[in-house]
């Protein structure tokens, strides 16, 4: 049975709470604690149903101390991890006062945080390793190697640029999630977004010996936008399809209005940028927008990739309530759609 007075005490408390005698069996638990636990924590032993080392410990050391203790406690379920502060506190008589919060969020954060940490340090630590290798050869005899000294110092230009391109794209994806949750109303002509992006591109696709085919159909509608961002999602999307699609020697991008879909409040763009490739698995797909994410790790930084671009796509899209929809299969290549709002229907004015 519950303590009563306690129990209503307890009870407007949105967290889970629970109030333990000396010997451990629950005297109160309210109705937050009732929907953690279930209707049977009422009058159970707490060790029972907080059987984890760390937390059993804690309860140990609760039940013989005045000072607050703290453990985490992690409920499973089926669709997902929970991890729960618990704190336990002495109260009258002897019994103790355990409240749980929810910092799941805080602990995947910190977790991220940490893996983040770990990612960039362990993408400059190689360029930076070779080149503290190549300054000690060429502080040695193969600095007066003039075949040596260009050869080195010509791969120690690539890793520079490599680290250089590295930062450049931690501090583009820092700056679009500092604006993420601003969303854009700027009208942008998506035309006007593609040329500018092909412009700057022209060296890169010369380069890679690509034929890039652009369909942009007349009286398309303006969307609400970020002209900056915008291109450098399609700078990104672009210059991917020619890292990892050269080999199907042409590039595809096309342009269609969608007057509705499934999640969008009005009518849709739909930017796709085909590449005809090698193509990705599948199982691949879900994780491509992860940072530092990559399908061929060396062949990515082979040519320059620094694992951050589609991330850096899928934050700006988010940011402009906008989808990003990757398709492919080994063999087929890859299809990359960026899916953005409309202010208007074609042919007329932005909205007002």
């Amino acid at each position: 049975m519950q303590d009563a007075p306690i129990a209503a005490l307890i009870a407007a408390l949105p967290q889970p709470v629970l109030v333990a005698d000396p010997d451990g069996f629950v005297q109160a638990a309210n109705p937050a604690a009732v929907e953690l636990f279930g209707a049977r924590i009422e009058g159970a032993q707490i060790r029972a149903h907080l059987r984890q080392p760390e937390v059993a410990t804690m309860l140990e050391r609760a039940f013989a101390s005045e000072a607050p203790q703290e453990a985490n406690y992690i409920a499973s379920s089926l669709s997902r991890e929970t991890v729960w502060r618990v704190v336990a506190r002495r109260a009258d008589t002897g019994r103790i006062v355990l409240s749980l919060t929810d910092i799941s969020d805080v602990e995947a954060a910190e977790a991220q945080r940490r893996e983040f940490v770990a990612n960039v340090s362990h993408e400059l630590r190689s360029p930076l390793t070779v080149l503290a290798g190549f300054v000690e050869t060429l502080q040695g005899p193969a600095g007066e190697d003039p075949d040596a000294r260009t050869e080195f110092l010509g791969i120690m230009a690539e890793q520079a640029e490599r680290m250089s391109g590295l930062v450049a794209d931690l501090l583009s994806l820092s700056r679009v999630e500092a604006v993420e949750k601003i969303r854009p109303r700027t009208p942008v002509s998506i035309d006007m977004v593609l040329k500018a992006t092909l412009a700057a591109l022209r060296p890169q696709i010369e380069a890679a010996q690509v034929a890039v085919n652009c369909d942009l159909p007349e009286g398309l509608p303006e969307i609400p936008g970020d002209y900056d961002q915008l291109v450098q999602v399609f700078h990104n999307l672009i210059e991917n399809g020619l890292k990892y699609g050269a080999s199907g020697g042409r590039l595809e991008i096309s342009t269609t209005f969608l007057p509705a879909l499934p999640g969008f409040d009005g009518a849709a763009l739909r930017v796709s940028v085909r590449d005809f490739g090698e193509g990705i698995d599948p199982i691949y797909i879900p994780r491509l927008t992860e940072r530092f994410y990559r399908v061929d790790k060396a062949r990515s930084r082979d040519s320059g990739g620094t694992g951050l671009g589609l991330a850096i796509v899928k934050h700006i899209l988010n940011r402009h309530r906008g989808r990003l929809v990757i398709r492919s299969a080994p063999g087929e290549g890859a299809s990359f759609d960026a899916i953005l709002p409309c202010c208007s229907l074609p042919g007329k004015g932005p909205s007002t």
